[in-house]
């Protein structure tokens, strides 16, 4: 099944630094993408699980939020890894997927949170809340390049993963620290 495209590729090789715009990045399970704060183990909500090996956002998302509340949010700005179009994302929790050599296993949803919102001085947890991304594992390596097809490949097998805090929930609550 067809799922879309990746439009942009973005990493950032210290917390709170902008992301850089690239046209290729290798995936590595257990790490993320190499040249990415997570990659390096750092990170404003950096921990030894899954969650950070890739973050991922649609394209349509920024446009409507853009178009509902006056907001622009350029890719890079979300702070996500890969910019995707033609993908509904939130249909990819507990599921794999492939990005280009790579194969994904979405893990939950990426909620916009207050961090992002300091890091870019605009008010989005509104009208991103639900269709802020997608955070996801690495199954497989290999290298994922803009212009990359998005295929669904199956649903997983096993404990489903479902809704738990995000890292912006528990800054909030005073259990993750920033950087």
């Amino acid at each position: 099944m067809s799922g879309g495209r990746v439009v942009g590729i973005f990493v950032g090789p210290e917390a709170k630094a902008p992301l850089a715009s690239v046209a290729e990045v290798r995936a590595e399970p257990g790490r993320g993408l190499e040249g990415d704060r997570y990659w390096l183990g750092q990170g404003t909500f950096w921990k030894r699980e899954p969650d950070y090996e890739v973050t991922l956002i649609e394209t349509e998302a920024l446009e409507t939020l853009a178009v509902e509340t006056g907001v622009m949010l350029e890719p890079c700005e979300a702070r996500r890894n890969l910019a995707t179009r033609g993908v509904r994302l939130n249909a990819l929790v507990n599921r794999q997927f492939r990005v280009g050599e790579a194969t994904l296993l979405g893990i939950r949803l990426c909620e916009p949170c207050g961090h992002l919102e300091r890091l870019t001085g605009k008010t989005l947890r509104p009208g991103l809340a639900s269709r802020g991304g997608l955070r996801a594992s690495i199954v497989t390596g290999g290298v994922i390049r803009r212009g990359d097809a998005i295929e669904v490949e199956r649903e997983s097998r096993g404990q489903a993963v479902g809704p738990s805090k995000s890292a912006c929930e528990l800054e909030t609550s005073g259990v993750v620290s920033g950087d």
